[in-house]
């Protein structure tokens, strides 16, 4: 086993636990910031390191077509390419089945996608998915799934987790070095979803992602569905909620016992100026910080908090500097990361229900 549960919450479902690939052993539960094309947005692989970063997450999809999976497996895979010497796991492009809908054709053969850059055609397999990942040479890589949108129509999610299983059966014949997950899928239908777990844990699967949330449902469905998906997934193996980024739904999720998260949420509003605080969110861009002496978070710690004032960062945005979003992403990953910490020595004190429960007031950031 790669994935070893190492302290289990006697009041809740959380655990922490250790995940061991070859180039790094990831804690859990962990976050991993979102480097679509390579590169998590204005942050060095350096800084995320700094900052305490151990996985991040690359596309398939934006890699397949640009600059190739055949170039970065040609200049020493993705790893060397990026110079990450870290965790990567790499989605599939089933999410851009869902959030390109108007540049795609779908059939149980695969995904068939006109390029958001072009127009050009591109089309996508279950064994076409997993063969790009495997020359990107990523640690985790993901299958291709399917899944509609929110509400969805009971048929409609049926034959979206139909599809889903018989890709996910495809998926698992080619596995080989690397560690593969399965993603389930059944929309906000508590028996699709059970079926669909049910149906992916006799494929044995390394991990399984719980997809298709994160998309507009009201937060109590979510964290419905969640519950209902990790009870029946198996321990000894590792849990990840697809898309899940605030704060507040991090929290109960792991409470479920969901290992890892991924989003873009604390790089795309750190480059718009939205703050991840211990108090809460703060828009640095509003005049109320025009003369504010104060860091971001007088709480943390990090580079930008150490050495910046609010009244400078704002600024920096009114100015339209680049350095703006910098520092307020470096801020809000560092603070993901700070929280993911907390998380995992408040389960190993065996205080992570009331530390759950005072964070969750806590915070207003939706």
């Amino acid at each position: 086993m790669r994935f070893k549960v190492t302290k289990k919450d006697k009041q809740t479902n959380a655990r922490t636990g250790v995940l061991k690939t070859k180039h790094y052993a990831v804690r859990t539960p962990n976050f991993m910031p979102v480097a679509t094309q390579g590169t998590v947005k204005t942050l060095s692989p350096f800084e995320l390191k700094k900052i305490g970063v151990e996985i991040i997450v690359c596309n398939t999809y934006h890699l397949m077509i640009r600059p190739t999976s055949q170039v970065i497996n040609k200049l020493g895979g993705l790893h060397r390419f990026m110079d990450w010497d870290r965790v990567i796991l790499t989605d599939s492009g089933g999410f851009q089945a869902y959030s390109l809908a108007d540049l795609r054709k779908v059939s149980d053969k695969g995904i068939e996608f006109a390029s958001h850059l072009d127009g050009s055609k591109y089309f996508l397999s279950p064994e076409m998915a997993l063969d790009i990942q495997r020359e990107l040479g990523a640690d985790i890589a993901m299958v291709l799934d399917f899944f509609t949108p929110y509400p969805s129509q009971f048929l409609d999610a049926r034959l979206a987790m139909e599809r889903t299983v018989n890709w996910a059966k495809r998926s698992i014949s080619l596995k080989k070095k690397q560690l593969l997950f399965g993603i389930v899928q059944g929309a906000t239908f508590k028996n699709l979803r059970r079926e669909c777990t049910e149906r992916l844990m006799e494929l044995k699967f390394d991990g399984y992602g719980i997809g298709g949330l994160m998309i507009g449902e009201p937060p109590l469905v979510t964290n419905e569905i969640v519950a209902e998906t990790t009870a029946a997934l198996p321990e000894n193996r590792i849990r990840y909620l697809m898309g899940a980024g605030y704060p507040e739904d991090i929290l109960e999720a792991v409470a479920h016992g969901v290992d890892l998260f991924d989003c873009v949420l604390p790089t795309r509003n750190g480059r718009t100026g939205m703050a991840f605080t211990s108090q809460g969110k703060i828009i640095i861009k509003a005049s109320t910080y025009a003369r504010d002496k104060q860091p971001l978070d007088n709480k943390c710690r990090c580079y930008t908090c150490k050495n910046f004032s609010r009244a400078y960062l704002r600024h920096l945005f009114n100015a339209g500097e680049v350095l703006a979003g910098r520092l307020v992403t470096y801020h809000n990953i560092h603070f993901y990361m700070q929280l993911m910490q907390n998380i995992r020595k408040h389960i190993r004190n065996g205080t992570y229900q009331q530390f759950m429960r005072r964070e969750i007031k806590k915070y207003n950031f939706r």
